[in-house]
């Protein structure tokens, strides 16, 4: 199996999936941050809470007092530290005169520069990237290693950077590709390929050579 190949099989089993669930890019920043270590159904209810609150803007968020903030965004859990990673990307974006200009810069500064902001790696700032700016930088996670590891296109420890260039080197950079297939991978990750595998229900099983590990 390819790169390619996986891609393809899984969008044929999956479908579409029309990933990042966000009304705005900004809407996705603050998703890609609140996310880390948490589940999806948590970060919607702390952006439900800045939105209910009118706040869901770069400048309200900087305005917003920090015990206030904490407190809308408590469902997402290690609030201190997203709190203040929160903030600092909002002060990037507003130092950078919004979004736009910000996501104007070529996609290798893009990536330097929201990684020089503590507490954003390589994950977030990919997601933020492909999700937000809709420039194509490909976004492994652990299901990515999980699965990679599982049908052999990877060995070895989990390496984001080599399994980015990988995925890169074998499917052309395109936008809504490397959208859907980071989605189809976290989808089957979940649904499927999961610590314990369910692999009789597996659309890969013909090809994977580790069934049932």
């Amino acid at each position: 199996m390819r790169v390619r190949e996986l891609y393809e099989k899984l969008l044929a089993f999956y479908g579409p999936q029309n990933w990042w669930p966000a009304e705005t890019p900004f809407e996705v920043v603050v998703g890609a941050i609140l996310t880390q270590n948490t589940a999806w159904r948590n970060v919607e209810r702390a952006i439900d809470n800045l939105k209910r609150e009118g706040i869901l803007d770069p400048e309200s968020i900087l305005k917003t007092p920090d015990d206030v903030l904490r407190e809308l965004i408590r469902p997402a859990g290690f609030y201190n530290q997203k709190l203040q990673r929160l903030k600092a990307v909002c002060k990037l974006i507003v130092d950078y005169g919004g979004l736009e200009k910000l996501f104007s810069l070529p996609l290798d500064e893009l990536r330097s520069v929201l990684l020089s902001v503590k507490g954003i790696g390589p994950e977030t700032a990919d997601a933020i990237i492909l999700y937000a700016a809709n420039k194509p930088t490909f976004v492994v996670d652990r299901y990515t290693h999980r699965i990679f590891i599982r049908l052999g296109l990877w060995e070895g420890k989990y390496d984001y950077e080599g399994i980015k260039k990988l995925v890169e080197s074998e499917i052309p950079p395109d936008v809504q590709t490397y959208k859907e297939f980071h989605a189809l991978i976290d989808e089957h990750a979940k649904r499927i390929c999961r610590k314990k595998p369910l692999c009789n229900s597996c659309p890969l099983r013909d090809v994977c050579p580790r069934v049932g590990v």
